[in-house]
């Protein structure tokens, strides 16, 4: 049986955003917040381990089952703060829970620093701080970004089974078959060509622009609530969040083994981390 069992959709700003619950009545949430390219099934395990706490895993726009932006519009990362706000302020929702991973991390940092009456305790697994870049790049940076919108596919590989695109999903990251077919069941759609994944091309575009040290080090002082970084030993990204330990305020830092995909691949031991972080 799943651990998110009951599926829910809210409409934020002409968007349709689809969520993952373990709850049927639903009052306010811990809100989780997947990583690029991820959905919402990427919180399945860690949900089996975490049944007493009201968990809503949301989907960005773009990703699983929310709506994809216009065909005019692009996905920038402070457009997918500005989602959850407007969602929050629908909903009613203040002093938030947030657990995200990796890009999610981002968001729910970006939001409580920007937002804090939404965010009472941030989770943010293998990612914290934001992805940067030097000043000095910003023309080659905006050079890259719009190369590539202007030379991207217009359409996404089609696979034969979910297997496959399963199998596909499991080479690009550093989980196994089992991981891979969870997001694959989600976030895959049939067509008459065969499987393609239901994530909109776009996100593969490379950013125009990128955070400066500067700018992300204002952000995360920003945040004053307490947090809990999680992070993952053999993860390519350790090395490069640890920078951002010294800037947040309230930050209890923990490794666990595993990669990027830590929640999914060591649930019960990331769940453990949580439960000990909330109810102290």
């Amino acid at each position: 049986m799943a651990s998110l069992p009951f599926s829910m959709q809210y409409s934020v700003s002409q968007l349709s955003l689809a969520a993952l619950s373990n709850r049927f009545e639903l009052g306010q949430p811990v809100l989780c917040l997947h990583g690029w390219l991820d959905n919402a099934a990427s919180f399945e395990p860690l949900a089996q381990h975490l049944t007493e706490i009201p968990l809503l895993a949301l989907e960005f726009p773009g990703h699983g089952h929310s709506g994809h932006r216009s065909t005019d519009a692009h996905y920038y990362f402070f457009d997918w703060v500005q989602d959850i706000v407007a969602l929050c302020r629908q909903q009613q929702w203040q002093q938030l829970t947030v657990i995200g991973h990796s890009m999610g991390a981002m968001v729910a940092t970006a939001l409580a620093a920007s937002f804090p009456e939404l965010v009472a305790k941030l989770v943010l697994i293998d990612s914290l701080g934001f992805i940067i870049d030097d000043a000095d790049n910003a023309a080659q940076q905006l050079r890259d970004g719009i190369n590539s919108r202007l030379n991207a596919p217009t359409l996404s590989p089609c696979y034969a089974s979910l297997a496959d695109a399963a199998l596909a999903r499991q080479k690009q990251s550093d989980f196994s078959l089992t991981e891979a077919m969870l997001l694959a069941k989600r976030g895959t759609i049939t067509t008459d060509k065969g499987l393609r994944w239901r994530a909109d091309l776009r996100l593969r575009h490379s950013s125009v622009y990128r955070l400066t040290l500067q700018q992300a080090k204002a952000l995360i002082t920003a945040v004053n609530c307490p947090a809990l970084g999680v992070i993952a030993s053999d993860s390519a990204f350790a090395a490069k969040v640890k920078q951002f330990v010294p800037y947040y305020q309230q930050l209890t830092l923990t490794e666990v083994s595993g990669g990027h995909h830590c929640h999914m691949t060591q649930a019960e031991v990331v769940a453990a981390h949580i439960k000990r972080f909330l109810t102290a």
